[in-house]
């Protein structure tokens, strides 16, 4: 067993996507089988941000986009419904017993990571299990 036979890779845009899995085939990592999550944040009795339907619809393109860029990978998708980000990829994380997570950071300054609880830094002190930062490709 490696530390990415059974990884949990949350995304969050269709963007983010296709970056992460460019990340991971940059690194010819010996990747297993990857849960990608989609962590639809709900607002905990308030208002959500957008309809379900929309956020469906945008976890579906993310999807195709890692898979686009990996098409050989071994993946399975999982939607979360969660008022926490962080808890929704751990739960997951656990759900699946991943022998890590594996992420790329997302763009945001000091002020957006205020606004937003940095889930980065949250994923990595929160997590029972390895998490792996991969480094944000550079174009030439």
């Amino acid at each position: 067993m490696t530390l990415l036979s059974n990884a949990v890779v949350p995304i969050a845009s269709e963007n983010d996507a296709a970056e992460t899995a460019s990340a991971l085939a940059a690194h010819d990592a010996e990747v297993g089988e990857l849960t990608l999550v989609y962590v639809v944040e709900k607002a905990g009795g308030a208002a959500d941000k957008a309809g379900v339907e929309q956020r469906e619809e945008a976890a579906a393109e993310a999807f195709a986009a890692f898979e686009s860029v990996l098409p050989d990978a071994v993946v399975d998708s999982k939607i979360v419904y969660d008022t926490d980000v962080v808890d929704g990829v751990l739960g997951v994380a656990a759900d699946v017993d991943a022998t890590a997570v594996v992420f790329t950071p997302r763009d945001g300054g000091r002020f957006v990571r205020l606004l937003t609880g940095d889930v980065a830094l949250r994923l990595v002190t929160e997590s029972d299990r390895p998490v792996v930062s991969l480094p944000r490709r550079v174009d030439e």
